[in-house]
């Protein structure tokens, strides 16, 4: 007797909430990909770095072609010639990975600040459908969701219309 109250009790609570509990769910990665915002802001990423991209592949290339040719003119060449030609060479691949890392420090710092940015956003957004439409619960990761649950459309089409 005893056990059945408490397996009642316990359930109780949950058969309350499952009537009256509105769950909704937004895909984050979804949102990110297909929100308008989040592609302009991709894009305005991509300009904002193709520039210095370029650059770095230009330097890159030119690397290696003067390694390459550094590896056919080696055997025809003198000590001194060959130590001199592999420092310069040691020293031009220092300083394409001290700029590839700088431009990849660069791009990710910036990467994050649009991705808050856009984050930020979508977070206001998600609240506003959420009270407009009195869910209860708006989750963002599950392990499992019903599609019936999935508000991510209306997050996307709101941040689109840039309520």
């Amino acid at each position: 007797m005893v056990v059945a109250l408490c397996g009642a009790a316990a359930a109780a609570p949950w058969a309350q909430a499952q009537d009256g509990t509105r769950i909704g769910f937004v895909n984050t990665d979804r949102m990110l990909r297909e929100a308008t915002p989040a592609k302009a802001a991709q894009t305005k990423l991509e300009q904002e770095f193709s520039r210095r991209e370029k650059e770095i592949d230009d330097a890159g290339a030119a690397l290696k072609t003067a390694s390459e040719r550094f590896e056919r003119e080696a055997p025809t060449m003198g000590d001194t010639q060959r130590n001199s030609r592999q420092r310069q060479l040691m020293e031009q691949d220092r300083d394409f990975q001290r700029r590839r890392r700088e431009f990849q420090e660069d791009l990710n710092a910036r990467k994050q600040e649009e991705l808050q940015h856009i984050l930020d956003r979508a977070n206001r957004v998600v609240k506003q459908v959420a009270e407009a439409e009195k869910y209860d619960v708006i989750l963002q990761e599950a392990v499992y969701v019903n599609p019936r649950l999935d508000i991510t459309d209306k997050v996307i089409k709101a941040l689109n219309s840039g309520k």
